[in-house]
């Protein structure tokens, strides 16, 4: 693994839902968020870049949303969040989603053992699916200090 190193500023408005994950449960409570976040975003007929974020924070605390295009339509029960990492550890996996986790975990051991401190907030970004699980893209930032 080759863990990118990024010193310009990351900076997103992702629009969607929060929770808490109980019982860790961080994979299924995104989703269940995400769904919710996807009925709206289709019923309201936003526009969006068809991202699926989903930012991991602090007590178990999970975003999953979207960016939207248009402006105008951000008011439609959606909750705004802005992200902005400073510095932060970037890596593309290209792969199965199941393998996601191992890779976070390997990311989180080469930046320690680099020397960089790992804090929350953890985002992902999945890219558009495909069929093809070898062709999955999903671009894991880490925020490090």
């Amino acid at each position: 693994m080759k863990v990118e190193i990024i010193n310009n500023e990351f900076r997103a408005d992702v629009f969607g839902f929060s929770g808490t994950a109980v019982n860790k449960d961080y994979g299924g409570t995104a989703f269940k968020l995400m769904d919710k976040m996807w009925q709206i975003v289709k019923a309201n007929d936003l526009k969006h870049k068809g991202l699926n974020i989903w930012i991991y924070e602090p007590n178990h605390n999970v975003f999953a949303g979207v960016e939207l295009n248009d402006e105008s339509k951000q008011n439609s029960g959606l909750e705004q969040k802005t992200i902005s990492l400073a510095k932060y550890g970037y890596y593309k996996h290209v792969g199965p989603y199941n393998l996601i986790k191992q890779m976070g975990d390997s990311m989180r051991a080469e930046l320690k053992q680099k020397g960089f401190t790992v804090e929350l907030p953890y985002i992902e970004i999945y890219g558009h699916w495909t069929n093809d699980e070898s062709k999955l893209e999903t671009e894991l930032l880490m925020s490090i200090i």
